[in-house]
């Protein structure tokens, strides 16, 4: 089955005409994913041409959702203008919105994700700040790279996206069923949570990688979460031994405030949920393959 994405999304692209958006549109076609068209306002009634493909564009998310039955988004705009994107695919009532753009100040993505629940969350938003989500030989919403790895029974959900792909490209030979990079800011829209709890309903994921780093208490939260409700193996790792504490490492969310966020708090904390935890990526991807030999 997978989750969040699969062989029947409908993705649209806000942003698809930009150089970002066309370089990532042209990748995820060519990994099969099912684009359907792109929103630009200033470009509406338009077409884009990626090698032989020509999509239409249209000049609001509703407008390419009524035309195309769209239920997937993936958004490649500039931070100054992602709040507006996002929130208009939320109004639209679009069932996915994968925002990728960096940058973005916390308090609109505060603002996005609160108008999300103010519509009864019939949205999903992963990210912002994220790679996106793939689940491979289906479907490929974002940047991650789809020929890393391939289909299998393994779940994927990581703050990191570097990470991400290098779990993917060591399990490649095992495969996953649906990898999902959450984002590393301080406010995201899909937890690790979120994901745990739809990769242990998943019938086609029998395992699952957590990658989690420093700062904050996402980590602690969703070790609890397993120890109550997760009944599928666990491995896990966190980013940021070696991080000094009171310093932002990477991700605008990856700080250290005392003895609070640190790996090895957060290690401890998914280790007493009985989940394995690896000090390296290396050696993560060896405890998962342990978990996938013993059945």
């Amino acid at each position: 089955m997978a989750i969040f994405l699969n062989e029947n999304s409908k993705i649209i692209v806000q942003g698809m005409t930009g150089a970002e958006g066309t370089k990532h549109t042209r990748r995820m076609l060519a990994a099969g994913s099912n684009v359907v068209g792109g929103v630009n306002p200033r470009k509406a009634g338009t077409k884009a041409d990626f090698d032989g493909n020509s999509l239409p564009v249209f000049a609001t998310v509703a407008e390419a959702m009524a035309e195309t039955g769209a239920d997937t988004t993936v958004v490649f705009v500039p931070p100054k203008f992602a709040k507006d994107a996002v929130l208009e695919a939320v109004d639209a009532e679009i069932g996915l919105v994968v925002a990728i753009t960096e940058g973005i100040p916390v308090h609109d993505s505060v603002a996005f994700w609160a108008q999300s629940q103010a519509k009864g969350g019939k949205t999903r938003i992963i990210g912002p700040n994220c790679p996106g989500v793939i689940s491979p030989g289906k479907s490929n919403a974002g940047i991650i790279p789809a020929d890393i790895t391939g289909a299998g029974r393994i779940g994927l959900v990581s703050k990191s996206g570097t990470l991400t792909y290098q779990l993917m490209y060591e399990l490649r030979d095992i495969g996953f069923s649906t990898c999902v990079g959450i984002g590393g800011d301080p406010v995201i829209g899909t937890t690790h949570i979120d994901c745990l709890a739809a990769f242990q309903d998943d019938p086609e994921t029998e395992a699952i990688v957590m990658i989690g780093e420093i700062g904050g208490d996402a980590e602690e939260r969703a070790a609890e979460f397993i120890k109550a409700n997760v009944t599928k193996p666990v491995v896990g790792y966190i980013a940021g031994f070696t991080a000094p504490p009171g310093k932002t490492m990477g991700h605008a969310g990856a700080i250290i405030s005392g003895s609070s966020g640190t790996a090895d708090a957060k290690a401890k904390a998914l280790e007493a949920a009985g989940v394995r935890v690896g000090k390296t990526p290396s050696e993560t991807a060896r405890l998962m393959r342990d978990v996938v030999k013993a059945g």
